[in-house]
């Protein structure tokens, strides 16, 4: 009995950065990010026309407009299963660390996770953007009390017959943090601690697969630009180095780290 309490403390002690993780993403809409800097509505739009605009038929048009001409209900199953995969999968990961013994990399995982988020939460202030089904939909002036949107995900919810990300983004309060895209760092950051810790290559497999399916998804639904999937991805490894090469190796940081790894264990 003692041990079952033991394991469960200990459990719930490493499952706090993810705790942290969703109180201060839940937070961010008590204080929207506009507040503080304007909103780039068209500088991402007009980037990414040039930088990665293709033809289509006899215009030039962003990315996520030539998927939505040219989508199927394949590719939009298969882009809601990728995108349902953007916080279960890293938080499945994070509880199998604890259950398969690798305790030590669940709370190394875990705490890169919520710096990572950090990182782009700041991002959000400095630049708050609006993603590109906003302008779709709006054009380029700023509407502050906008609602989320499932976007080209909605052709999703009509192939299941169920609102799953309508009953996501109906309560979206964060509409104009496009960038960096976070959706975009998630399974990277996942996929590099899988193969960190040895846990497998066909885990470490999977993982890569469903990541490089979310930066496509993020774009194919237009709830990003290849712009800001970059950013996600730069983010994450932005992340991932300062966190191991500078915040691990800092005295402060790396007691705390080393009493937590001995207590979880």
């Amino acid at each position: 009995m003692k041990t079952a309490i033991s394991n469960i403390i200990k459990f719930v002690l490493g499952m706090l950065p993810w705790a942290l993780f969703g109180i201060f993403y839940g937070s961010l809409g008590l204080f929207p990010s506009y507040l503080v800097n304007d909103i780039d509505t068209r500088g991402l739009y007009d980037a990414e026309l040039s930088l990665f605009g293709v033809i289509d038929g006899a215009e030039r048009v962003i990315p996520g407009v030539f998927f939505t001409n040219h989508s199927t209900a394949f590719l939009d199953f298969l882009a809601g299963v990728f995108y349902l995969c953007w916080v279960p999968v890293p938080l499945a990961f994070a509880v199998y660390l604890f259950f398969a013994g690798k305790r030590d990399w669940m709370i190394r995982f875990g705490w890169c996770f919520l710096f990572v988020n950090l990182i782009g939460f700041v991002g959000y202030y400095v630049h708050p953007a609006a993603p590109p089904w906003y302008v779709l939909q709006y054009g380029f002036e700023p509407i502050f009390n906008t609602g989320g949107s499932t976007a080209g995900l909605a052709r999703f919810d009509e192939l299941v017959g169920f609102p799953v990300f309508g009953s996501i983004y109906v309560n979206n309060t964060n509409v104009f943090a496009a960038v960096p895209s976070l959706h975009a760092a998630y399974m990277m950051v996942t996929t590099y601690y899988c193969a960190r810790s040895g846990s497998g290559r066909w885990m470490t497999a999977l993982f890569a697969v469903i990541c490089v399916g979310i930066w496509w998804t993020a774009v194919y639904s237009t709830h990003h630009y290849v712009i800001d999937v970059i950013l996600g991805i730069l983010t994450a490894i932005l992340g991932i180095f300062l966190f191991e090469r500078w915040l691990m190796k800092t005295r402060f940081f790396a007691k705390f780290m080393d009493n937590y790894f001995n207590y979880i264990r």
